[in-house]
């Protein structure tokens, strides 16, 4: 089955809105005749909304960085799944290894911002993958099955089909090193199995796995040349709108 490739850009704490806004004046222009790929930018809470305006009437989707499972309450600094929605994302990504080596989420918090992402109407995408430690004691596959277990804990098969997973090593992120294809398409065709097994065939088939870790425009294509690859999650590469632009014309479907 072929499935659409997602390319999304994760700003992370970089950009101002004047910033976010100037550089989607840019991309939309690079990007416009690109097709047979979807494209996803996340910029930080505070310019989501901005963003969101400017990207509207594209093909750019936008998505937060991360949210809280309230809907509303005394959550001093928190943003709901709701408030994100309404700034105009369409997707947010959850559980991305910053958020859990810097600020203490597990797969527990995981699985309930996910499920407040879903009964928003957002599409979560979702981040696992093992520290360098880990992949060194060969636990990459055992830590992987964990995080999917727990982390889409009591899920079922239609929630699987409305979310995206995201396979970061977390020994590649912001460190210039990246899993090889190989390494990339083995950790991602055991993903897949597990879907399949926990899940069901469609859930497997449909599901898009994007690769996270240094993607940058010279090793995109060969990621994406693994059967299971079905896009990117860029950090770095997706701040320069050309750079980021390069990208998504490599990833064509």
């Amino acid at each position: 089955m072929t499935r659409f490739p997602l390319i999304a850009g994760n700003w992370k704490m970089f950009k101002t809105v004047a910033e976010a806004t100037a550089y989607l004046a840019t991309f939309r222009g690079l990007v416009a005749e690109v097709t047979g790929v979807d494209i996803v930018l996340a910029p930080p809470f505070t310019a989501l909304h901005a963003l969101a305006a400017a990207a509207h009437g594209t093909r750019i989707g936008v998505a937060a960085q991360d949210l809280y499972w309230e809907r509303e309450g005394a959550y001093t600094g928190e943003v709901s799944a709701a408030m994100i929605r309404e700034a105009g994302a369409s997707h947010v990504i959850i559980g991305h290894s910053e958020r859990r080596t810097l600020f203490g989420e597990t797969d527990a918090t995981v699985n309930r911002k996910t499920v407040a992402a879903l009964a928003a109407g957002l599409t979560p995408i979702v981040c696992i993958g093992e520290t360098l430690d880990q992949r060194e004691r060969d636990e990459t596959l055992a830590v992987l099955d964990r995080q999917i277990s727990q982390g889409l804990d009591g899920m079922k098969a239609d929630e699987i089909l409305r979310l995206v997973l995201a396979y970061e090593p977390v020994w590649a992120i912001g460190t210039g090193r990246n899993a090889t294809p190989a390494q990339a398409g083995e950790a991602h065709a055991h993903i897949r199995q597990r879907l399949r097994e926990w899940f069901g065939a469609e859930a497997a088939e449909r599901s898009r796995i994007l690769y996270g870790g240094s993607v940058k425009p010279d090793n995109v294509a060969s990621l994406l040349a693994q059967p299971d690859v079905d896009g990117g999650l860029v950090g770095g590469a997706s701040l320069d709108p050309k750079a980021f632009a390069e990208i998504v014309a490599r990833s064509r479907a």
